[in-house]
């Protein structure tokens, strides 16, 4: 599918066939466009290649970022696509039902973010969100270069649904 010995860069070729999903329906505007993890995972390209899968279709006008949350067809300010729950909450919650079910223990840490940037298929930035996410609500601490824990249980919050 891609041809990685012509004159074409790879990103430019992963681009275009993004654009050609773009013009045929199968993404439409405010849909999230494959997220640099599926991309890498997708074509066998590199995360540094995805990141410019991105860039390329910016600047061709068909895409915007929004830090966080991904890349999105249209133009900034095109009414997105409803998602459920955040990508960041969704990781936080799944997380925090492993500390519930003492899977992850109290004073253990909580895996690291290559782990989840792996585990989850998604960039360092929404990883480190669902970390801040999970210590706003008291479900863990973070010590400098050293890692992030599960709190003691009374520190846990008290309305779990969230």
């Amino acid at each position: 599918m891609l041809d990685r010995e012509g004159p074409v860069p790879i990103y430019k070729q992963v681009a275009d066939l993004v654009r050609d999903q773009i013009e045929r329906g199968e993404l439409k505007a405010g849909d999230p466009v494959p997220s640099e993890a599926t991309l890498e995972k997708d074509y066998d390209i590199a995360r540094t290649t995805a990141r410019r899968v991105a860039r390329e279709l910016r600047e061709q006008g068909l895409a915007h970022t929004i830090q966080g949350e991904g890349t999105f067809v249209g133009r900034p300010g095109t009414p997105r696509s409803p998602r459920k729950v955040p990508l960041y909450q969704q990781i936080s919650t799944e997380v925090s039902l492993r500390i519930i079910s003492g899977e992850i223990s109290p004073n253990r840490a909580i895996p690291g973010e290559k782990v989840m940037m792996r585990q989850y298929g998604v960039a360092k930035v929404t990883v480190r969100q669902a970390v801040a996410h999970l210590r706003e609500q008291g479900w863990v601490f973070t010590v400098p270069y050293r890692g992030t824990f599960v709190n003691e249980p009374e520190k846990w919050p008290r309305n779990r649904d969230s």
